[in-house]
Order: structure tokens, then sequence, then C-alpha cells
């Protein structure tokens, strides 16, 4: 998996790998670099592991290994550390946090993947840092390692060299956010579009679709208001419409929310029109007028309101961080000799 460099200062990516990693987290970042390569990018990969021999994944399968981590004598643009299910026995094996140090010693930006995390947390390379991590461990994170500051919804986070992302996918985003870091948003942009991926995602771990969220109920009544809201957002959906749809009181539709849903009706349709209003955002250069009407808020303004109540940011600033994986928030890297500057990617909850 070794891809050679297209040229004179070629970008080296050392990855580190041993057994049960996880395999999406090591092919992930690989695949975002190697794509660069193809629009102006100049990467080259080297995968180390603590002997040099081939290490099996999690899933079963076996990767080549190009060195052991003690011949790795270049220093490394960006050094990936990668995570895996066996992460609480990892964070005891002082061998590969060793390796973990002296890499990242050697290293001017360190990543980890999903809970790659817990391996700089436990290498003493994250105390006093923010960083992010796979939504089921974050807590975990925070508990263990309490002198780091864990942002439990980011897709990847950023302070100094150090960038830590989310599950799996995000280390696409997180090494996405990288390329546009070296070769600028136009190669970024043309990788995203190679992988068919979001340039950056606007929402955190949290991004799930409203319908997905809800609990599956056997209240037929309630699935065909459900779906309705779904179908067609912009529609009328008060309390009185909904309790017409389903043929019984308005009382009795705002008891069957609270208890299948876990929210009021007023408060699933928002999140529902919120979710379509992004969609339309994401992907179309509607004027806020046509926006704010088809998905049922009526008004820029009352769009707007939702946008920053829920979202934290406007519906215009939404939908120019398609045109960035929002890299250019975060602080720069190499900082200063003595200093260390911090940036997160933002991430606000999308529902």
């Amino acid at each position: 998996m070794n891809h050679p460099p297209t040229g004179p200062g070629a970008r080296l990516v050392a990855v580190l790998v041993f057994p049960g990693v996880r395999l999406l987290d090591v092919t992930g970042p690989i695949e975002v670099f190697a794509s660069a390569n193809d629009f102006g990018g100049n990467y080259r990969t080297i995968i180390v592991s603590a002997d040099g021999d081939e290490v099996t994944t999690a899933a079963g399968t076996r990767l080549s290994v190009d060195l052991p981590v003690a011949d790795l004598h270049e220093t490394s643009d960006v050094l990936v550390i990668p995570g895996g299910p066996g992460w609480d026995r990892l964070t005891r094996d002082d061998t590969l946090l060793d390796h973990v140090r002296q890499l990242d010693a050697n290293s001017r930006c360190t990543a980890s993947i999903c809970t790659g995390a817990f391996l700089l947390a436990a290498a003493g390379l994250l105390d006093g840092r923010r960083a992010a991590t796979h939504w089921r461990t974050s807590e975990q994170l925070a508990l263990r390692f309490p002198a780091v500051e864990v942002e439990a919804d980011a897709l990847f986070v950023r302070d100094g060299k150090m960038m830590t992302s989310a599950g799996v996918s995000a280390g696409i985003d997180l090494s996405l956010a990288l390329v546009e870091e070296h070769y600028g948003a136009e190669v970024a942009r043309a990788v995203a579009k190679d992988m068919v991926v979001f340039m950056q995602r606007p929402g955190g771990q949290s991004q799930f679709s409203v319908r997905a969220r809800v609990p599956h109920t056997r209240q037929a009544m309630l699935r065909r208001v459900l779906d309705a809201v779904a179908e067609d957002p912009g529609a009328d959906h008060t309390l009185s419409a909904m309790a017409r749809r389903a043929g019984v009181s308005p009382r009795h539709v705002a008891r069957l929310f609270g208890d299948e849903v876990g929210t009021t009706p007023a408060r699933y349709v928002e999140q529902v029109r919120l979710e379509a209003a992004q969609t339309m955002l994401e992907t179309g250069d509607d004027p806020m007028a046509v926006v704010a009407r088809r998905t049922g808020f009526g008004s820029p303004e009352s769009l707007r309101r939702a946008f920053v109540r829920n979202l934290m940011v406007t519906p215009g600033a939404f939908r120019a961080r398609f045109h960035s994986t929002g890299v250019t928030h975060a602080a720069p890297f190499d900082p200063p000799a003595g200093a260390r500057r911090a940036g997160t990617v933002p991430a606000p909850r999308r529902g």
C-alpha cells in the first residue's frame, strides 16, 4: 500500500499499524492522500509497525508493512495513529506507546483516527489539549484521561500539531482538511468529489436523520403522522392538522409523541424541517426565501432563528461551509517554538 512520491518535495505520511487495527482507519486517510496526488498533491505514504511485519486487522485482512518503526528516520509531515476495537488493551501496551511517542517526536502533525485518540492520550500527548474520538467512547476518554478536554460531538479537532477525529469515516474528513491545508481548497474539493464524499460535513457525530432516530412505533396512526411530516415538511403540520390526519384528538397526538417519540409534535416538526432546509442548502443555490417556504419555515427570518437556535450558525454560514473543509477556521500547523495555538473545526449539532 505504499504510494511513491510523484516528484521532489513529496510530503511524507507515516501510518502506524498494529494487530487488530481497524482497516478503514488506515485505508481511509491513505485513499485521500493517494487521490490528492491525481489532482496536484504530492504525498508519499509509508506504513510502519513495531517490527516491520505485516499485521492482521480487526476485519481479518492482512496489511503489508514498509518499515519497522526503528527504521523510519525521516521526519513525517503527517503521522496517522489509527484505532481499533481493542483500544483498552492497546493503552496498556508500553512498547506501542513508546513507538507512538517516538514517531510523534519526529512528525510535524500527528493525527489520530477514531479510538486512536486513546493511544495519544495514554502516551501523554493530549494532556491539556482538546480532542475528539468516536461518540461511543468519548465519555470513557474523558473519564480515563481527565487532563484531556474531550469534544464529544466534533468530527475532528485540531489543537496545535495534534489532530484527533471521530469514528471511522471522520478520518476522511480530517484527511481532506489536511489536503486543503497543504495544497488548497480546489485540490481538496477535487478529492472529495472523486471519492463522492462531502467536502465538509455540516453536523457533528449526532448527525443522523431525524426520522431514523425515532424509535419504531406500533401505533399505525402515529406512523402515518410521522411519515407525512417526513414526506412533505413544508405542509401544514400543526397539532390540529396532525390530529385530523390521525383521526384522534390533539391531546391524544401530543401524548403519543411524548410516549413514543420522546418529544413534542412541534419540536419534531421543527427538527424535520430543519433537516430538510440543511439538505437544500447543502445541495442547491435556492434563495433563502425559497428554502424557507419549501421547508415550512415561511420566512427567511424564521429559518434564520431556527438555525441559530438549533445549530448556532446562520443558514448563510451553514451553506458557506460546503465550499471548504473548514480548515481555515483552525489554527495553522507548526506554531512558533514555545507557543501552542489551538483550533477546532466547528461542529454544530444536527437534530
